[in-house]
């Protein structure tokens, strides 16, 4: 009953009336969202000016145009223009003669129509633009119709829907309908463009620099769509470390970041940063009680820090759905290159896990690379260690098997990076005889995509801040000339909401004793 005739038009239209979103229409009595004679415009330019193909390439894909006549004449059309062929009526009639499908067009007869209904290219790009937006219904029509499908199933899940929903929108809006297959030519060519464009930058890093030089040149900064588990036990900084990135990254750098604190409030990191950056103690931030050079101290270092593309949001009991989410918009509006998340443990599932934490956490940890991939970004995630590291002996020193409750969160990271600071532990030498006082190592135990390698930073808990080793000790801490510089400073900590008395969130993924501290 549906086999094709001898009439190429006929044909066309029969082959039109399978799609999913015209049977669709069908059935309503209505016909898709379509511009065929713009659709004919744009064609007919670029065969008509090559300049009309250059302004509007970046836009063209065969899957835009309606009618299957002018999404074939597209496709030729790119195939010369990858073959670097110009694109002429005549090339386009050879091109769709080689792959057999001119007469399935209407012949030559249809070509020289297109180039015979318009005088020039002028309005080509505006052309265009209607075509899309036509594309785009359709788009909008086919995600409705799939999403209402899956409502009126009663085993889907309602936030796996509306994640999927959001992500089938967020592709539309950034012109990127999720991509196939990739040939091996154009990966190739990709990545060669991103060496050379590596080798053009004066630090060397291809991907967003923390800020400290020795991890900047193991890692090349922190790749797009790599997943970064940053671990420690409570009172290793690990809040202090990556705010420090996220102040190196938005204030020196000026790119985009996103920090989603799930357990400090946001003015309580504002606060940690301006102590950082001004060198002032977070106590008398607190208090109010600043000389007046600490005032001018504090107006004057600020600036730079107000108005970086720091972007901070503190909602607690954050759904890994209403994260994705958050980055979508933010990723969308800002164009954020990172994200930063304080911290994993205090995130919550789906609801698919029903009650068991170890599978909620892969869960999490899954959806997080998910995210990176499909933003194209770099996701810092803060994670907790077990408290296999305390009831060791020796140096305490963190290894992968203690990442808490999940083995899946080392399985999905790209990298694994552990924060060990010996004084913690009173250690105050290490084995070749040299201070630890006021030192960090950051302990880079996996790297999917290059060494692992321990590196030394400086903390200044005065200021709840890392450094590289070599910045002056003295400058930042503001010791008096006549202080015992070989004395150990004096910490604050606070207690963690890891192990107070609000663990309704999952009794079972905390540990009762309740002694862990966290530095301010």
């Amino acid at each position: 009953m549906n086999e094709l005739t001898n009439n190429p038009q006929k044909d066309s239209k029969k082959r039109a009336l399978k799609h999913p979103i015209t049977e669709n229409f069908m059935l309503q009595g209505r016909v898709p969202p379509q511009a065929i004679e713009f659709e004919e415009a744009v064609i007919g330019a670029i065969m008509l000016e090559q300049n009309a193909l250059h302004s509007v390439s970046e836009l063209l894909k065969p899957e835009v145009f309606y009618k299957d006549a002018n999404q074939r004449i597209i496709n030729a059309i790119l195939q010369l223009v990858r073959r670097a062929e110009p694109v002429d009526l005549l090339t386009v009639a050879e091109e769709l003669k080689k792959s057999g499908e001119l007469e399935l067009i209407g012949g030559p007869f249809y070509l020289t129509q297109l180039t015979n209904r318009i005088a020039s290219a002028a309005n080509v790009e505006h052309h265009t633009r209607i075509v899309i937006q036509k594309f785009i219904l359709r788009e909008l029509i086919q995600i409705s119709s799939e999403v209402q499908k899956d409502a009126y199933d009663d085993s889907t899940d309602v936030f796996d829907l509306l994640d999927k929903a959001q992500n089938l929108l967020f592709q539309i809006s950034e012109g990127n309908i999720r991509r196939g297959y990739e040939k091996m030519q154009n990966l190739i060519s990709n990545a060669i463009k991103q060496i050379e464009t590596a080798r053009t930058k004066p630090d060397g890093l291809s991907g967003v620099p923390s800020g400290f030089s020795e991890l900047d040149r193991l890692t090349s900064g922190w790749q797009n769509s790599d997943l970064i588990v940053l671990a420690a036990r409570p009172g290793m900084g690990k809040t202090a470390l990556v705010l420090s990135m996220a102040r190196n990254i938005a204030v020196d750098y000026n790119r985009p970041v996103a920090f989603f604190s799930l357990e400090m409030s946001a003015l309580q990191l504002i606060t940690r940063l301006i102590s950082s950056e001004t060198e002032l103690e977070a106590d008398k931030l607190k208090k109010g009680s600043l000389a007046d050079y600490e005032w001018h101290q504090l107006h004057s270092k600020i600036g730079k820090l107000s108005k970086a593309p720091l972007y901070i949001d503190d909602t607690p009991s954050l759904t890994i759905f209403e994260l994705k989410a958050k980055c979508r918009r933010l990723k969308s509006q800002y164009d954020i290159q990172i994200v930063f998340i304080d911290y994993l443990q205090l995130m919550v599932g789906t609801g698919e896990s029903k009650g068991n934490r170890e599978q909620e956490i892969s869960n999490i940890s899954r959806s997080l690379k998910s995210m990176a991939k499909e933003l194209n970004i770099a996701v810092v995630a803060l994670s907790q260690l077990s408290r296999a590291v305390e009831t060791r002996g020796g140096n305490k020193k963190p290894i992968l098997s203690d990442l808490r409750e999940s083995g899946a969160i080392e399985q999905d990271a790209d990298m694994v990076i552990f924060i060990y600071r010996p004084e913690y532990y009173k250690i105050i030498e290490d084995e070749k005889g040299n201070s630890t006082l006021g030192m960090a190592e950051i302990i880079v135990a996996k790297n999917r995509n290059g060494a692992t390698k321990d590196i030394q930073l400086r903390f200044y808990d005065r200021f709840a801040k890392f450094s590289d080793p070599e910045i002056d000790q003295f400058s930042y801490q503001n010791i008096e000339p006549n202080k015992n510089f070989d004395a150990p400073a004096t910490s604050r900590t606070f207690q963690s909401k890891m192990n107070d008395e609000k663990e309704h969130l999952n009794p079972e993924a905390f540990d009762k004793s309740g002694d862990d501290e966290q530095p301010f």
